[in-house]
């Protein structure tokens, strides 16, 4: 039960996922030696970092399964992040009169 409700909070705020095993636990500790490499995936990498340290507790390797789900965290971090640029780019095309063109030609 409480496994279903990490993985429930993690796709709903991974960034409080992260801060709460960092301040409760030493479940971060155990997959990352220092603090930077956690910081940085916390701001810019939360899924993958999470992932990560998944994999590091429960086989001490990236590998088989648990590669794949870090391969799919990754695609997912980026994924959100190119997202967000995009959707503000159009919103600045918006804004200064730009048309912005669908993929088959027609105006949005």
């Amino acid at each position: 039960m409480p496994c279903c409700l990490l993985i429930l909070l993690a796709m709903i705020g991974p960034r409080f996922v992260i801060a709460m095993l960092a301040l409760f636990s030493n479940y971060l500790q155990t997959a990352y030696t220092g603090l930077l490499i956690p910081l940085l995936g916390f701001l810019f990498m939360p899924f993958t970092t999470l992932a990560y340290a998944w994999s590091i507790n429960t086989t001490n390797e990236v590998s088989g399964m648990q590669l794949v789900v870090v391969i799919i965290a990754v695609l997912i971090d980026l994924g959100v992040v190119g997202g967000g640029a995009n959707r503000r780019r159009r919103q600045v095309r918006r804004q200064r009169g730009g048309m912005i063109l669908d993929a088959d030609g027609t105006v949005e």
